[in-house]
């Protein structure tokens, strides 16, 4: 299914990490797969990422309402570069991951399978806020020029983080949501101050 709206140009960002600092492996296969597809075909897997949820499992049934899906059945991809979120937070003292991550043109994804998502954490909470349809938005040019860059809030949260809360790096910062999996092969390695 190809779409009828515009690919939106930009470029995305996904961080090659478990628990935000320590890496969960390579991936197997040649696609990049939401946590419902890695249940079922790479139990072991499934498990090491499903631990990011162990105190929010309520996320993963949470309904992407314009790709009538779950959480668990989306690829999320960041408009914002990490390795910024993850310098704020060791700002804060806290140990974050400083490996690769990798890079996606935008236009390389079917729209009509995705969608941008706003995102609120409310200080000190274990998860972002519920989402409402209002906090969806379409994913084109427009909307993602407008949400690539990181708001001082998240920044702020992030250097003022104390040890005991949740790091959250991406709580405050636009989800870009993919329905399905991702070919590895659309997909850039890049390292910091690469």
């Amino acid at each position: 299914m190809d779409s009828t709206r515009q690919r939106a140009r930009g470029t995305l960002f996904h961080t090659r990490v478990g628990e935000f600092h320590t890496r969960v492996g390579e991936p197997r296969g040649d696609e990049l797969l939401p946590l419902a597809m890695l249940a079922e075909r790479h139990p072991d897997l499934y498990a090491r990422h499903a631990a990011k949820y162990a105190r929010r499992q309520h996320r993963l049934r949470e309904r992407v309402i314009p790709l009538d899906c779950t959480w668990a059945d989306v690829v999320f991809f960041s408009p914002i570069d990490s390795t910024v979120l993850f310098d704020a937070a060791r700002s804060a003292g806290r140990q974050v991951w400083s490996g690769p991550f990798w890079t996606l043109d935008a236009s390389l994804l079917d729209p009509d399978r995705c969608c941008v998502r706003l995102m609120r954490v409310t200080r000190g909470a274990g998860s972002a806020d519920p989402g409402t349809e209002d906090d969806y938005l379409p994913l084109t040019t427009a909307v993602l020029r407008a949400v690539s860059d990181v708001t001082h809030r998240a920044l702020e949260r992030l250097r003022t983080i104390g040890p005991d809360e949740p790091l959250l790096p991406w709580g405050d910062v636009p989800h870009v949501l993919h329905r399905g999996p991702v070919p590895l092969g659309l997909l850039r390695e890049s390292r910091p101050d690469s």
